[in-house]
């Protein structure tokens, strides 16, 4: 299975050129970002007009560590993606595997550098590659991998990356806090804007040992996250109880999207507490279907079949969402 198209959701101008309607009047559900984000605290005047000092970027390290129980190299970069396209710089290019389905920047980035990427199904099939690729939870189908059998992957190859930028409500599915006693090839990259629901503020980690922590970071080069981003992240990594809050109302609606889903006759195929996905007759036929409503949804190049839908925020958009499935 190829991944080699660099498709995404979020395309909603896509979505508005094919259906109409402005954007005002479009419920965006083709990705995976929480839709209540933290309520973003008072930002300081100077966090907008000075250039973020290496004590900002400590305190900002220091929370992501704590919030995500590592005692790994905390590097912070502009969304996770930024993280994905340092990747391929960290090794001399060889052989990378992507364990897929999934998120198709990882093999569009690596090949882009010279790599050759195979695309194969299974956790076995990454042993011997001078790159190995694992998204945990999976995007778009929700698979789950055994940190432990992960750690010991690592050993078994050259490099080993693994995506957790859906981690957030399922923290037993995370191997930061294992990161210390972990190989030394090893990164796990977070997403802040997915679980916080704050994607425009283009802010992501990766979590590894000292020797790739330093090379991400020249590659990242100086001030690689904004002043308000630091400031923002500070205050959303201290907040527990808006955590726990979140996860147990993103646990409730992704449930009520299955009841949804299903009684509209589609399947659960897997998802996260952040996004579903389902079979469908034909998932272009229900995209066209929703996006009359005008709800935008995603669908993938290797399926006739899957589709995806984000979560919806306020109790209206639920009720768009029942009156287009029922």
């Amino acid at each position: 299975m190829q991944t080699n198209a660099r498709d995404h959701g979020g395309n909603i101008d896509a979505a508005m050129r094919r259906h109409g309607g402005d954007a005002g009047r479009w419920l965006d559900l083709s990705t995976g970002i929480n839709p209540v984000p933290y309520p973003v605290p008072e930002i300081s005047l100077q966090a907008f007009a000075a250039l973020p000092t290496q004590g900002d970027m400590d305190a900002l390290c220091a929370a992501a560590a704590t919030c995500y129980a590592t005692r790994a190299h905390v590097t912070p970069m502009a969304g996770a993606q930024a993280v994905i396209q340092a990747v391929p710089h960290l090794a001399r290019p060889g052989v990378a595997r992507v364990l897929t389905p999934t998120y198709n920047e990882h093999a569009a980035a690596l090949r882009a550098c010279g790599w050759r990427v195979e695309d194969v199904g299974a956790v076995d099939a990454l042993v011997g590659a001078d790159c190995a690729v694992v998204v945990n939870p999976n995007n778009p189908d929700g698979t789950r991998h055994d940190p432990a059998r992960l750690t010991a992957l690592a050993r078994q190859v050259g490099l080993l990356v693994v995506d957790a930028s859906f981690a957030d409500p399922e923290p037993d599915l995370s191997l930061s806090p294992v990161l210390d006693n972990a190989p030394e090839n090893v990164i796990v990259m977070r997403s802040f804007g997915k679980f916080y629901g704050l994607a425009g503020l283009r802010l992501g980690f990766a979590l590894s040992g000292a020797t790739l922590a330093a090379r991400l970071a020249e590659l990242a080069g100086p001030w690689p996250v904004s002043g308000p981003a630091i400031e923002v992240a500070r205050c959303a990594f201290r907040d527990r109880d808006w955590q726990r809050q979140t996860c147990a109302r993103l646990t409730r609606d992704a449930a009520r999207l299955d009841a949804m889903a299903q009684g509209a006759g589609w399947t659960l195929v897997g998802g996260t507490p952040l996004f579903r996905t389902y079979h469908t007759p034909d998932a272009t036929a229900a995209q066209a279907h929703l996006a009359q409503h005008h709800i935008w949804s995603r669908v993938f190049p290797y399926s006739r079949h899957w589709l995806r839908l984000g979560l919806a925020g306020p109790r209206e958009d639920w009720d768009r969402i029942r009156a287009a499935l029922g």
